[in-house]
C-alpha cells in the first residue's frame, strides 16, 4: 500500500480502504468446525484463515481443522503455540501432516500456559529446533504487540523480533507480523514508525476486532492483554461519546489505520487481520463487503456503514 500521500477526498479514502482490506485474513478455532464449509463459500479462494489453538483444544485438533480449510481452497495458517506443544516429536508429526495437506504457513505464538506442556517455552525455541524449516513450511507469522506485551519487557520483545527477522533472513523463511488489536489507531501508527527506527522490515498484518458488541469486545480485550487503550476506554465509558481517538468499531479502526499509514512514509502495514471472537460468519460477511467496496463513508469520513 503506497502511503506517501494522504487521502485527498472521500472517494480516495474509500479506494484506499478497499485496497487495504483486500488480502485480509481472519481466524477460527476448533469450536467453529461446523461452519467451515459455509465460511469457504463466503470468502474468496486463497483467503488466509488462521486456526487458533484454544486452551481446551489439542494440536491434532488444530491440524485437522487446518487440513480441512486447505482442502476447501482456503489458505490455512494454524497456530503453533510453543507452551502447548507436548514434545518436539508431536510438533514435527503435526507439521508433516500439515505439509502433506498443502499447508505452507503457520503462526508462531509463545502462549501463556505455565508451566509449559513440554520442552518449548518460546517461539524462538520452536524456530531454533529446526522443525518449521525441516517440515518445508515456507511462511510464518509472529506476534506483534503495538501497545506492549502484558508480561514481557519492551526491550525483550524488540530483541526477540529482531532475532526472528534474522532467522527468516538466514533460512529464507517468509515472515510477517500479526498484531494484537487495539481501541486506538494512533499507538499502532507509532509502533509502525518504531519498527523502521529499529530496523525491522517485516510486513505487518494489523489486528482489527471484527464487528462485535462493545461489552463482549472489552471482555475479549482484557483476556488478550490489550494494553493502554483498553485501560483508558474502560475508565471513561461514561464519556465514550465525547472521547476522541477511540475506535470501538472496525469501521472506525480501518479509517484510522489508513490515515495513519498515509502519514507514515515507510509504513509496514499491508492489510488487516480480523479477529472474529466467535462471530466467524458475521465477520466474514462484513469484511467481504468491505473488500467489495459495499460501504458508504459518513459525512465526516471518520467511519462508514457496510451494506450487507
Amino acid at each position: 500500500m503506497n502511503a506517501m500521500i494522504a487521502p485527498t477526498s472521500s472517494q480516495d479514502l474509500k479506494r484506499r480502504i478497499v485496497e487495504f482490506a483486500r488480502g485480509s485474513s481472519t481466524e477460527i478455532s476448533p469450536h467453529d468446525e461446523g461452519v467451515i464449509e459455509e465460511l469457504a463459500g463466503l470468502l474468496p479462494a486463497g483467503t488466509t484463515v488462521y486456526v487458533a489453538h484454544t486452551p481446551k483444544a489439542t494440536l491434532q485438533d488444530v491440524v485437522r481443522i487446518a487440513c480441512r480449510l486447505a482442502a476447501l481452497g482456503l489458505r490455512a495458517s494454524p497456530h503453533i503455540v510453543a507452551r502447548r506443544i507436548e514434545t518436539e516429536q508431536a510438533l514435527r508429526a503435526g507439521l508433516a501432516q500439515l505439509r502433506a495437506a498443502g499447508v505452507e504457513q503457520v503462526l508462531l505464538v509463545a502462549g501463556d500456559r505455565n508451566p509449559p506442556a513440554g520442552e518449548f517455552s518460546s517461539t524462538l525455541e520452536i524456530l531454533d529446533s529446526g522443525a518449521i524449516t525441516d517440515a518445508g513450511i515456507t511462511s510464518a507469522g509472529v506476534a506483534g504487540h503495538p501497545e506492549g506485551h502484558p508480561a514481557v519487557a519492551d526491550e525483550v520483545v524488540w530483541n526477540a523480533l529482531a532475532y526472528k527477522q534474522g532467522f527468516a533472513e538466514r533460512t529464507g523463511l517468509k515472515m510477517h507480523i500479526v498484531t494484537q488489536f487495539s481501541f486506538k489507531s494512533e499507538p499502532i501508527s507509532s509502533w509502525d514508525r518504531a519498527l523502521g527506527e529499529r530496523g525491522i522490515t517485516l510486513p505487518v498484518h494489523v489486528g482489527v476486532a471484527g464487528p462485535t458488541p462493545l461489552p463482549k469486545l472489552i471482555k475479549y480485550a482484557a483476556a488478550c492483554g490489550v494494553g493502554a487503550s483498553l485501560g483508558a476506554l474502560t475508565k471513561n465509558m461514561g464519556l465514550l461519546g465525547k472521547l476522541t481517538g477511540f475506535a470501538t468499531t472496525p469501521e472506525e479502526m480501518l479509517v484510522g489505520l489508513v490515515r495513519g499509514a498515509a502519514a507514515t512514509p515507510a509504513t509496514h502495514l499491508v492489510h488487516p487481520h480480523f479477529y472474529a471472537f466467535g462471530g466467524v460468519i458475521a465477520t466474514a460477511r462484513w469484511f467481504r463487503a468491505v473488500m467489495q467496496g459495499a460501504f458508504e463513508l459518513d459525512r465526516d469520513d471518520e467511519k462508514f456503514t457496510v451494506r450487507l
